[in-house]
């Protein structure tokens, strides 16, 4: 049996116009699930701040469909949020989200790949919507589509919890004035043109997305999974997202501080075609004895004309290759509040927490303890700012 307990929160929001006032009754749930499993995961308490969550029903995610749109943006996240399914009573399953089409009009769609899409609903037959993603695509800057996704957004009667813009997507969302004063994140190429037409935004090109409130920015592409993986895990927690990872073959969940243009791919650019794969087979070895024996083995070559030619390519020598890598990935894997120092210094192939702690403080500049320490206030802080927008 599910228990449930249902509390009236009022909220403000100075940059609310009209879109804000309809956002400032809403309704919190916390419901308690004993033994019950997501996506082969135990579940504890889980909290869900949607009236959908409520009725037990789908959260319905609506994505908006137009011509020339990226087909990555819709096809990597309806992949991601047709997946994840709950046990409900009797040992039934059900899906935690219905993934909805919304056309700007009702007719087929030739999106930028040559695919054509089928939208299920027009814009003013959509559902009420948990979640509206605006997805990229070369025709989103136009004048004309951008006015009747914008009006459609301002229009909706009952208002979403979370909007998403993903890469050119943004530019839709943008023009209604609802992320002034806001820090968004967009697709590398497009972030100067947007800073410019919309000057009261914060652009991010550097991160894959980012969050303000209930505005949920990203650079698009192959992002947009890792992007849709973070929504999930805000609903249902990280196990699921990470569950539902594993079920799809994500090589690595990346977090939306991780940067556009990785370091890793990078190196693979900058790479002759002996070392193409080599960055990548280090990366996934971490918690391996990663010596300059065992590397130049890896690529066929002595060691002497390896450590050469491996400083001439990268601009490093492989030992620091390797002991930027574990101490770049040691820094995420501290983020997650499960994972000890001692289970993060072994996993990324350090010997003992304490010399762990040596290097990575002569990288970082403060030791793991006092870094963690220092971002978990900040992830704290995003949480409650995103509560108080609900």
């Amino acid at each position: 049996m599910a228990y449930l307990y249902v509390r009236r929160v009022i909220t403000n929001n100075p940059r609310g116009s009209v879109w804000a006032a309809k956002r400032t009754r809403s309704i919190q749930a916390n419901k308690w699930i004993p033994n019950r499993r997501f996506n082969g995961q135990s579940a504890s308490r889980r909290r869900n701040n949607t009236q959908v969550a409520e009725t037990g029903l789908p959260k319905n995610v609506g994505i908006v469909v137009f011509e020339q749109m990226a087909a990555v943006d819709l096809m990597g996240l309806a992949e991601v949020f047709s997946r994840p399914r709950i046990e409900a009573d009797l040992a039934r399953e059900r899906r935690c989200y219905d993934v909805v089409t919304i056309g700007v009009s009702g007719k087929p769609c030739v999106i930028e790949s040559g695919i054509i899409v089928k939208p299920q609903v027009d814009m003013q037959h959509a559902p009420p919507l948990d979640t509206v993603i605006i997805p990229g695509g070369r025709a989103i800057q136009s004048p004309k589509l951008n006015k009747e996704i914008g009006d459609w957004l301002a229009s909706r009667q009952s208002v979403p919890r979370r909007i998403v813009a993903l890469g050119t997507g943004i530019y839709a969302v943008a023009s209604t004035g609802l992320l002034d004063g806001r820090r968004v994140v967009t697709h590398w190429r497009f972030a100067k043109d947007v800073a410019s037409r919309f000057p009261k935004l914060h652009v991010n090109s550097r991160n894959l997305f980012a969050k303000d409130g209930a505005f949920y920015t990203g650079a698009g592409g192959t992002s947009a999974v890792d992007f849709a993986l973070f929504l999930v895990e805000e609903d249902y927690g990280r196990q699921v997202a990470l569950g539902l990872a594993h079920e799809l073959v994500v090589h690595v969940k990346r977090s939306g501080e991780q940067e556009q243009y990785s370091e890793l791919l990078q190196f693979q650019v900058q790479s002759s075609d002996r070392f193409a794969d080599l960055p990548t087979w280090i990366l996934c070895h971490l918690s391996h004895g990663l010596t300059v024996d065992v590397l130049a083995e890896r690529v066929r070559m002595s060691r002497r004309n390896f450590t050469r030619l491996f400083h001439k390519t990268f601009g490093k020598s492989p030992s620091q290759f390797v002991a930027e890598a574990r101490i770049a990935e040691a820094c995420e894997r501290l983020l997650a509040p499960r994972n000890t120092i001692e289970s993060v210094a072994n996993s990324v192939g350090f010997r003992s927490a304490d010399v762990f702690s040596v290097a990575f403080e002569r990288h970082v500049g403060v030791r793991p303890r006092t870094y963690r320490a220092l971002r978990e206030p900040l992830a704290r802080r995003a949480s409650l700012k995103a509560r108080s927008h609900k």
